[in-house]
């Protein structure tokens, strides 16, 4: 392929911008001669080749146009947050509550790399399975913020997003990806809200003494990594995903995550507060 987005190594030689930071995924070096080029992967600002740029600009202008249009259909597909959903298979997330990752397989530096390209900044998260490879009910992140370290390693800071169930696994430049469609609860009125509501302010208090009854170094571990405990919402079926509470007790309580993951499909309140209910007595 013709060059596109050049940049020159400190050792001075030339890549694709894309090409060269999938080749630092795997090795800190230079593709070519082998230099060392974590100072480079520490500052992650690769300036483009402008004299390059110009002289494919003047004498190949024909072939820059069809290298930038292969290019904005690779993104355009890649942008895609129904099908080919890139898909992090690791643990358990649910909307509302904070997921920070640890980023340092080749594969994932991609996959987290093309979601900030993309300007999606989103991705699937499912924990595994031995037959499928991963879960069929699963939650989308949203990135907040990436720290990039020398290594080429990564925190990701992400916050979970919506609930959706895979259509049909895949994998794409060895991540998995899915289709997807996404689920949300279904809304009851009249005297099935009304018992709702009771259900509802009844767990809350009961998880709400749950969390004060432990030992406060366990407290203070929870709120480091979780935050507080949101508060009791005023109408339970405002969010498709239901209160934000419910996602932060289930992720607080020691549960399997085979235990865990009916949860996430429930698309009935109701269920998922009984089960909660079952959990802390």
């Amino acid at each position: 392929r013709l060059f596109y987005e050049p940049v020159t190594t400190p050792c001075g030689h030339t890549f694709c911008l894309k090409c060269l930071e999938r080749c630092l995924d795997h090795n800190p070096k230079c593709p070519l001669c082998k230099e060392g080029l974590s100072e480079c992967l520490a500052v992650r600002k690769y300036c483009k080749t402008v004299l390059m740029e110009e002289l494919i600009a003047k004498y190949l202008p024909e072939e820059l146009t069809e290298r930038r249009k292969i290019y904005e259909e690779e993104i355009a597909e890649l942008s895609n947050l129904n099908k080919n959903v890139p898909i992090f298979v690791c643990t358990m997330a649910y909307p509302t509550v904070p997921c920070p990752l640890h980023i340092f397989e080749p594969c994932y530096r991609l996959m987290i790399r093309r979601c900030m390209e993309t300007g999606t900044k989103q991705f699937g998260m499912c924990i595994s399975d031995p037959v499928k490879g991963f879960a069929d009910y699963g939650c989308i992140l949203e990135i907040r913020n990436v720290e990039f370290f020398a290594d080429g390693r990564s925190v990701v800071d992400s916050i979970g997003k919506r609930r959706f169930k895979v259509i049909q696994h895949s994998q794409r430049d060895g991540y998995n990806t899915a289709d997807i469609e996404y689920i949300e609860d279904q809304k009851v009125q009249g005297q099935e809200y009304a018992a709702l509501l009771v259900l509802h302010d009844s767990v809350y208090d009961q998880a709400y003494m749950w969390f004060n009854s432990l030992k406060q170094a366990l407290k203070s571990r929870i709120l480091s990594h979780f935050g507080p405990m949101p508060a009791k919402d005023p109408d339970p079926q405002a969010s498709p995903n239901g209160p934000a509470w419910c996602w932060w007790v289930l992720a607080v309580l020691p549960l399997e995550n085979r235990a865990q993951l009916p949860f996430l499909a429930m698309k009935s309140l109701k269920d998922r507060l009984n089960g909660i209910r079952r959990v802390l007595t």
